[in-house]
Formats: structure tokens, C-alpha cells, sequence
């Protein structure tokens, strides 16, 4: 965001500057980023992740080398293709993250993944 490089603002600086101008920030220790595209997907394993709230807006900064899967491939259920007989089973997972981001009734969330195959983004915007 600040200069280019490894050659730009310090931490502390950059920190103190994002704090003055309203910018709170927050390193998240996340595991895998998939950014899914009609194309295929972006997976990105041990990335490193910021958020950032300004303004009532928050951005997320991903930071890795993706590997590139192509559209159809299996999505962000690793156990999938050793688990066949699932029967499209949602992952608690899943719903926990969808019932958070739009504070509705886990079971509501459960219905709007089974709604839309699965479909995190798909399932949010069905409940918001």
C-alpha cells in the first residue's frame, strides 16, 4: 500500500500513519484464501492476510502465491473426493461462516447452502 518494495515505510511508521488517518488494521492467521472466478479458482495456501477497517468499510489484503485450479474442479472441501457418498452435505463449517456474516439461524444458513449447491457467496446473498 505505502511504497513499493522492501524498501518502503517501516512498520511502525506505517501503523502510526494508518492510525492517524482512521485505518484500523489486523493480521488474520488463515490457512487457505480461495477467490473463485467463473474461470477457476485462486487458492491460496499459508497467505498472508490483512484486514483493514476505514470508514465502515473493511478490505482484506492477500498476500501469496495462488495455484491456479480450473472452474469445476473440487471446491474448498478437501475430504470431498475421498467422501463420495456425502450426498452434497454441507460443512458445519460452512454454515457457521454463513449464519456469522449474516446473523441469521444456522439452520437458515444450512437451507440457503442446500439452496444454492453449496455456494458460500450464493448463500449470503440469498439471506441478506
Amino acid at each position: 500500500m505505502f511504497g513499493g518494495g522492501g524498501g518502503g515505510l517501516n512498520p511502525r511508521k506505517m501503523k502510526q500513519m494508518m492510525e492517524q488517518m482512521g485505518i484500523d488494521f489486523e493480521e488474520l492467521d488463515a490457512n487457505e484464501v480461495i477467490i473463485r472466478t467463473d474461470d477457476g479458482d485462486l487458492v491460496f495456501d499459508d497467505a498472508d492476510v490483512t484486514r483493514m477497517d476505514a470508514q465502515g468499510q473493511q478490505t482484506y489484503q492477500v498476500v501469496g502465491d495462488p495455484e491456479r485450479r480450473d472452474a469445476g474442479a473440487l471446491g474448498t472441501d478437501a475430504d470431498a473426493d475421498d467422501d463420495d457418498d456425502s450426498d452434497g452435505e454441507i460443512p458445519e463449517e460452512d454454515v457457521g461462516i454463513v449464519a456469522q456474516r449474516t446473523g441469521a439461524s444456522e439452520e437458515a444458513a444450512r437451507e440457503a447452502l442446500e439452496a444454492n449447491n453449496g455456494d458460500l457467496a450464493a448463500a449470503v446473498d440469498s439471506l441478506e
